[in-house]
């Protein structure tokens, strides 16, 4: 190696990178001595010989795969039978406070409505829709039926009791997945740091935190969400340890565990892109370092890197599409999810209208139809003898956009001169023709015209108008397919269709807004001059009757799994923009969460109720809060001190390396499920935040582990151990007491409110936000 490519960067014995040459003589290397040799350098020692070898001084970049800080080998720093009893010690602390009065109270609490509804469904093999993928519903399902749970129970509202329906076995489930996650922060934390104290506070957070008990006990998606968002980072913290030994059973072993645990966060919640972001950016940096160790030939990087695209996208996906099959074969009835997706899509359902149906395959004049909007709930168009009131708009006949399968929806095919149809066999509808949709109950045609829509100001409204299909003008609609050309016939079912007004050039239009009560709270139909190609302005044909033309079955038009799979996603995606906050409710703010600022409501109001609260213990909250900042201070003291040259021991150096990596990670980990939901225009609520609280309290363990640790470099080696574990202990200390004193919000609480000097909670509504 030539001198000057150790101009800049130099590695002393430790391993540790050193920018100033002046610093490896500070560090700890006093058998090392450095003289300028013309524009070179030439380490000489005291033993007499007259050059160095040079690796003694080699650049970083030599050995890119080995960490730029070595942490000492576990086995030889550790008691192993300590580490064990406290991994044992947390288990039984976490199943005790997650199972502690699981079947209290006996009642639905808060979304046990609706995830409990949708286990009954899985037993059932009842259709619906959510918004978020299957998997975490799935297993609800399998618990409850596992247990005994007949899925017959209504899951209506919060408050109902449960009765004589077996229901533990959901909440049990539940416990039993929020109880892993203190125990994984334990096993990653000391697998990052080595430290079985830091490993404890982190696991200790996560035991004592109230907000964790209430979410795991109940039949909530989040615990699933959050055990396999734990799991994915232990398995990918164990992968990295495997480093040395690639392709071993091992190395193996962990890298299928972490893609199977990323396609289980994905199915669970669209959340889990967030931890499969972390992977991906963290095997980046893996593969990188391997590219840049001169030792592996690209025939052996090429191998690392296909072993990685099987194991972390190829499985995960695969596993991902399966949990998706497996919902769809078990999901074959008609139910309350069918007017969420197409009309080929119900067509396989079983007690759809639509199911082993037939019907002619081609729209023409004088069939009798349904006209579906393609749109979330978009709902069948509808009109019936009611009228638009006065002042809203024109007073004629209302034209809405109706959820269910009613009469009122079917609408007669006609040509814009005559309500007659000729002899013989229909004439086919086609891309471009000009139509008029007659409403068969009352006999009044499709309407617009320049007065303003109901609720929607900038759109046209639209009504029936005229008697026995006689109207005038303004009831001519241009039928046109999404990308057909002229003279295409329209495929009912599966074409999709827009009808444009030809008097006022505008588009015909659901806007998903719910009219009052003298629409019978139906849908807004429109007619938007916005001629912008979206759902809302999208149809299709679903019923199609016409005597006169050969029906076929429907079986040939019914969509293939991919097609399912893909509309599935388009559905859900919507759906999830599609949640914004209803009059009078409160959006909470992502800043509020890292502060503790607001809790949900669990169950209960009044004294005579059962009260459950979800709220962060508020004690290990704030001092995760603290610890962020305490981090960074930390890491900056430590950059700056290596970027200056400041002599630093050998122990300081590993410190320091754990506090940059390990918390690094944790740290991203942190960013990565918190900052986009600044970024979300959906409603969000407090318990979005705890997947970020995991790696906040991790992190923290970290943080102070490392500073206790530090107490060496200023006090004499005993009172630096005292002081180390009275610390540790303080900090185990102040996390059991604040939960002794906020545990009733996790378990339940009866009787006076928190202002009232009798209550259970009194002197300890710290903030005037909680609501408890």
């Amino acid at each position: 190696m030539e001198s000057k490519e150790c101009e800049t960067l130099w590695s002393n014995k430790q391993g540790f990178i050193v920018r100033n040459r002046k610093a490896l003589v500070k560090m700890g290397e006093p058998n090392v001595k450095i003289t300028d040799n013309d524009k070179g350098m030439t380490g000489n020692t005291n033993d007499g010989s007259s050059e160095q070898q040079r690796c003694d001084l080699q650049s970083p970049f030599n050995d890119a795969t080995k960490p730029m800080f070595k942490i000492k080998t576990y086995a030889a720093n550790t008691d192993k039978r300590c580490t064990i009893s406290l991994l044992a010690l947390v288990v039984l602390l976490s199943f005790a406070t997650r199972f502690y009065k699981i079947l209290e109270p006996p009642h639905i609490c808060w979304d046990e409505t609706h995830f409990g509804k949708m286990g009954s469904y899985y037993i059932n093999r009842t259709f619906f829709f959510d918004v978020h993928p299957p998997l975490g519903k799935m297993l609800i399902g399998i618990a409850g039926y596992m247990t005994g749970y007949d899925g017959t129970f209504p899951f209506g509202k919060p408050g109902d009791n449960y009765e004589h329906h077996i229901y533990w076995g959901m909440r049990g489930f539940c416990a039993l997945l929020g109880s892993c996650l203190p125990p994984f922060a334990y096993l990653t934390v000391l697998n990052l740091t080595q430290s079985p104290a830091a490993a404890l506070i982190s696991a200790s957070m996560l035991v004592f935190d109230t907000g964790c008990i209430t979410l795991s006990q109940y039949i909530l998606l989040d615990p699933i969400l959050m055990f396999f968002i734990m799991g994915s980072v232990l398995s990918m913290v164990k992968f990295n340890q495997q480093r040395d030994r690639p392709f071993s059973a091992p190395w193996w072993l962990w890298l299928l565990l972490t893609g199977t645990n990323l396609a289980g966060a994905l199915g669970v919640k669209f959340v889990g892109l967030f931890v499969i972001l972390l992977v991906g950016l963290n095997t980046a940096s893996d593969l990188w370092g391997l590219l840049g160790d001169l030792e592996i030939s690209m025939v052996e990087f090429g191998k690392h890197l296909l072993a990685r695209v099987f194991g972390l996208i190829v499985l995960p996906l695969s596993v991902y599409i399966t949990i998706f099959a497996v919902h769809f074969v078990v999901l074959n009835k008609s139910g309350p999810g069918d007017g969420f997706f197409s009309s080929a899509f119900q067509s396989r359902l079983i007690g759809n209208n639509l199911h082993n149906a037939s019907m002619p395959e081609y729209l023409a004049y004088g069939s009798l139809i349904t006209v579906k909007n393609l749109r979330i709930a978009g709902g069948y168009l509808h009109s019936h003898w009611h009228l638009y009131p006065e002042g809203v708009g024109a007073r004629q006949q209302q034209v809405t956009a109706y959820l269910h399968k009613d009469l009122n929806n079917l609408w007669l095919v006609r040509r814009p001169d005559s309500s007659d149809d000729p002899p013989g066999y229909p004439e086919l509808v086609r891309h471009g023709d000009i139509i008029r949709l007659e409403h068969k109950e009352t006999t009044r045609n499709l309407h617009s015209h320049l007065h303003e829509a109901p609720l929607t100001k900038k759109h046209f409204q639209v009504t029936g108008y005229g008697i026995n299909g006689t109207g005038d003008p303004n009831d001519l609609w241009q039928v046109e397919v999404r990308g057909g050309r002229r003279g295409d016939p329209i495929k009912v079912l599966r074409g999709k269709v827009r009808f444009l007004h030809r008097s006022t050039g505008c588009v015909l239009y659901s806007s998903g807004k719910t009219l009052p009560k003298w629409g019978w709270e139906q849908v807004e139909v429109t007619c938007s001059p916005y001629l912008k190609d979206t759902p809302n302005a999208q149809w299709n044909i679903e019923d199609h009757i016409n005597p006169k033309m050969p029906n076929i079955s429907l079986a040939v038009l019914k969509p293939s799994f991919l097609e399912i799979l893909v509309e599935s996603h388009i559905v859900m995606i919507r759906g999830n923009s599609g949640l914004k906050p209803k009059d009078n409710e409160i959006n909470s703010k992502p800043w509020h969460w890292p502060i503790n600022y607001q809790g949900l409501r669990f169950s209960g109001v009044n004294e005579t109720e059962y009260r459950v609260y979800l709220l962060g213990n508020p004690v290990i909250w704030w001092l995760n809060l603290i610890s962020l900042v305490l981090y960074a201070l930390m890491v900056s003291i430590a950059a700056v001190s290596i970027q200056r040259g400041v002599s630093l021991g050998e122990r300081s150096i590993e410190r320091s390396g754990v506090l940059m990596e390990a918390g690094g990670l944790l740290l991203l980990g942190w960013l990565l499920h918190y900052l986009p939901f600044y970024a979300m225009g959906r409603i969000l609520y407090y318990h979005h935040y705890f997947p970020a609280m995991l790696f906040s309290s991790m992190l923290t363990g970290v943080t102070w582990d490392t500073l206790l640790q530090c107490g060496d470099l200023l006090l004499p080696p005993s009172t630096a151990y005292y002081l180390q574990r009275g610390g540790q202990a303080l900090l185990l200390l102040a996390f059991l007491y604040s939960f002794y004193l906020f545990h009733p919000l996790s378990y339940g609480m009866k009787g006076p409110l928190a202002h009232e000097p009798d209550s259970p909670m009194a002197g300890l509504r710290w903030m005037d936000s909680w609501e408890f």
